[in-house]
């Protein structure tokens, strides 16, 4: 591996940091119902390419962090496949919360989108 891919690595790692948690909340934001944990990596995997890097692993600390911060409720229901899953589902707060890191998200994305189009453009 070269330093490059080094370097790219490294960059993606701290971008995804930062940005699993919105993505998530999204998710579930607009999900209908409670999703368990695979559901969600799933729907990543669709329509948010390159969000986890392939390490669903990554989910459930974040899931975790959510819940304990309030922006999630969760819920262990029997399966009938495998063990009990635990079911995610947005709350009130992580609605309003969401709705500031996008804002945060989009002024981020703006500013920077404007230094890397130069001064010219």
């Amino acid at each position: 591996m070269t330093d490059l891919d080094n370097q790219l690595r490294k960059f993606q790692k701290e971008l995804s940091a930062g940005t699993v948690s919105l993505v998530l909340l999204a998710v579930l934001a607009s999900a209908s119902e409670p999703m368990y944990g695979y559901q969600i990596a799933k729907r990543l995997e669709r329509t948010g390419e390159g969000v986890l890097s392939g390490k669903q692993s990554a989910l459930y600390p974040v899931l975790r962090n959510l819940g304990a911060s309030g922006l999630l409720d969760s819920h262990v229901e029997p399966s009938m496949s495998g063990p009990p899953r635990r079911y995610y589902q947005i709350t009130d707060a992580g609605r309003a919360v969401l709705q500031e890191w996008i804002n945060a998200w989009r002024a981020t994305r703006d500013s920077v989108d404007t230094v890397l189009e130069g001064p010219d453009k």
